[in-house]
């Protein structure tokens, strides 16, 4: 079999009853017969995901991590759902295979689906992609942008896609909700946060749209056709997929948008290759997908969704940082997000500021 860029051997603290899930997906039509050759994605730093593959199988499996979730976090059934009625009108999602319910099972919910086989940039170009252009690297940084416009653009009356979100009032629960978890993560080296949450609180705009957004859209969440990687054919990561506000999922996907000229603190915590030559760089971005959607927004009304982004993610790192500052992980990996959260209030700080 051919080797999975970002896969490895799975970790100790990760390891699941491989028997237990051969007998549960049998049980499903679905046989793994002969060697199983597993291997875990190291990218995420939430969701647990692994590959299983047969010589005439392919599949990923998808797991929470151990320790403290926020409530509502690492819901599988609900990923799984989401992806199964995208399906249809979005298209770029893998075939669901089945989900598990039964925590005895291997400990946990979990579901399986298909692999998408194709590239997926991460930190850099993949090297199939290093021959690319400025010319050609913008139009795959549009194709990108052209995703995620699709995504947002997806028909809300379908019943499967309206039971995804909660009506209006995205902005308003999006504020409340991520300072609320954010103090819920608090360790004793973290920084407060405060100024930036007030800040927030007080310049909520009302909801410019109600549509289906992914919520965590990066490069790293998409899968390019490996004879055309202009052509996107797969989306990953659905966990925190909703109905709602599109401007607030652009300020969350341009949270990781880490430009060429940007600062060494924002390049150390740079996880796609938004840096290369051709790329957008934010304003481009935002012009772009404002442009295409018919949306008006001037810089002043951007600062609250690009401080909100950047504030989102931090306290994603900060969750996620708990679990190892508690113990609850022993993946060193983890110990450098407690460092990104100094970076990204300081940065939020001036954002507000408008020092950069």
């Amino acid at each position: 079999m051919s080797e999975i860029e970002g896969a490895s051997s799975v970790r100790e603290e990760d390891a699941f009853d491989l028997d237990a899930v051969r007998t549960w997906l049998a049980g499903h039509g679905v046989h793994l017969v002969g060697d199983v050759e597993i291997q875990q994605f190291g990218g995420g730093a939430s969701n647990l995901t692994y590959s299983l593959r047969t010589a005439d199988q392919d599949l990923i499996l998808r797991r929470p991590p151990a320790g403290k979730k926020a409530a509502g976090a690492h819901d599988m059934g609900r990923e799984f759902r989401i992806q199964s009625a995208l399906k249809g009108p979005f298209g770029l999602v893998p075939d669901m295979v089945a989900f598990c319910d039964d925590e005895s099972v291997i400990g946990s919910e979990f579901y399986v689906m298909q692999r998408v086989d194709g590239l997926i940039p991460r930190r850099d170009l993949p090297p199939e992609l290093e021959s690319l252009d400025p010319d050609q690297v913008r139009a795959l940084c549009r194709t990108f942008v052209d995703t995620l416009i699709k995504l947002h653009r997806v028909d809300t009356s379908i019943p499967e896609i309206a039971a995804m979100g909660k009506g209006t009032g995205y902005v308003e629960r999006q504020i409340t909700g991520w300072s609320g978890r954010y103090r819920n993560a608090v360790t004793d080296d973290a920084p407060g946060f405060e100024k930036v949450m007030d800040w927030l609180a007080e310049r909520m705009p009302a909801d410019v749209a109600n549509c289906v957004i992914h919520n965590d859209f990066r490069f790293d969440n998409v899968i390019l056709d490996k004879s055309d990687p202009s052509t996107v054919i797969g989306v990953l990561d659905w966990e925190m997929a909703t109905l709602g506000d599109p401007l607030m999922d652009l300020g969350g996907t341009l949270a990781y948008w880490v430009q060429a000229d940007d600062d060494e603190g924002f390049q150390l915590v740079r996880r796609q290759p938004s840096n290369v030559p051709g790329m957008f760089t934010r304003a481009e971005f935002v012009e772009y997908y404002c442009d295409q959607m018919g949306y008006s927004v001037d810089a002043e009304q951007w600062k609250f969704y690009e401080v909100y982004g950047l504030f989102r993610f931090a306290v994603i790192a900060q969750q996620i940082y708990y679990r190892y500052f508690h113990g609850q992980t022993t993946n060193e990996m983890y110990a450098m997000f407690g460092q990104a959260v100094h970076y990204y209030e300081d940065r939020c700080l001036r954002v507000i500021a408008g020092t950069i």
